[in-house]
């Protein structure tokens, strides 16, 4: 039996062929910036400076990475930040996914004030100094803890946890559970969790991103530099390149010099983007499968 084939109308054909332009143009507008950076990374300094590198990388060579590499520095920090991100991530989890599904639950009688008093954090901030005096108090100063506790819970994540737990884990589920004998704690832990996939990877997502890119409270309460995270250490090598561009020489062998220093500082620029971006490319393939489901909860579905 032959199927008959739809024939479809000119404005059909026009409207898909100008969205598939349109998509086009707006990937190659999102991708070509991390695409320039990656073949900026591996080219020669000269060609990066003299702006000849476009399209593909010219003289390929790991001058930069070499470069950077050569600071011991790099490696120490990249382990601060991964320890950092991960304990900071699994704080981040222990405190948002049961706040967000103690208030999702109809019959939690403080659940509005509670709500209401988290809200009002959203507007009404101490500030910086205020924050700094309180991590100084605590004797958090100076230590992996001032990094980690004072974000503890994100009040915009906890919103959307809890509007997740809200439409995925009904009621009449927990009613079901209770007349097993089942109470709140462990329903969360063996019902309400494991069908949280999403809303766990998405804040995973938002944490680690948040954490792994943070450098400015490490630059407020941290000292001591080997405790350090990644972002800290770039953004000192970044300044101290800039620093020896600002210099000026005074003769022909010292201006060459200097004009080479110049051109592996910028070359250096685009490895650190490269080498601080590589766990978050790494980790998203992975969850990407439950990104989408997950920033969609509370959307209309037509």
């Amino acid at each position: 039996m032959h199927t008959k084939k739809i024939r479809r109308s000119r404005e059909d054909v026009i409207f898909d062929v100008v969205l598939f332009v349109i998509l086009t143009l707006i990937f190659i507008i999102v991708a070509y910036p991390l695409y320039f950076i990656i073949i900026s990374s591996v080219s020669d300094p000269k060609a990066v400076a003299g702006g000849k590198v476009i399209f593909y990388p010219i003289g390929l060579n790991f001058k930069g990475y070499a470069e950077v590499f050569k600071d011991s520095r790099i490696i120490r920090s990249f382990l601060n930040s991964l320890f950092y991100t991960f304990c900071g991530t699994m704080l981040n989890l222990a405190v948002t996914l049961p706040t967000a599904y103690a208030l999702s639950r109809k019959k939690f009688f403080l659940k509005k004030p509670v709500t209401i008093f988290y809200m009002i954090t959203m507007f009404l901030s101490g500030g910086m100094i205020p924050t700094y005096l309180v991590v100084q108090k605590t004797g958090l100063l100076d230590t992996m803890w001032s990094l980690i506790i004072p974000g503890a819970l994100s009040v915009y994540n906890m919103i959307v946890a809890r509007t997740f737990f809200q439409q995925n884990i009904s009621e009449e589920l927990y009613e079901a559970a209770e007349l097993d004998g089942c109470g709140h704690g462990k329903f969360f832990f063996s019902v309400a969790l494991p069908l949280s996939g999403a809303i766990t990877a998405i804040m995973v997502l938002y944490y680690g991103v948040g954490h792994w890119n943070a450098y400015f409270n490490a630059l407020l309460y941290m000292q001591t530099e080997s405790k350090f995270p990644l972002q800290l250490i770039l953004r000192s090598i970044l300044v101290q390149n800039e620093a020896q561009q600002n210099q000026q020489a005074v003769n022909a062998a010292a201006r060459a010099a200097l004009e080479e220093s110049r051109q592996l500082a910028e070359l250096m620029k685009y490895s650190l983007i490269i080498i601080s971006s590589i766990p978050v490319l790494v980790i998203y393939p992975f969850i990407q499968k439950h990104f989408v489901k997950g920033v969609m909860i509370g959307s209309l579905k037509g």
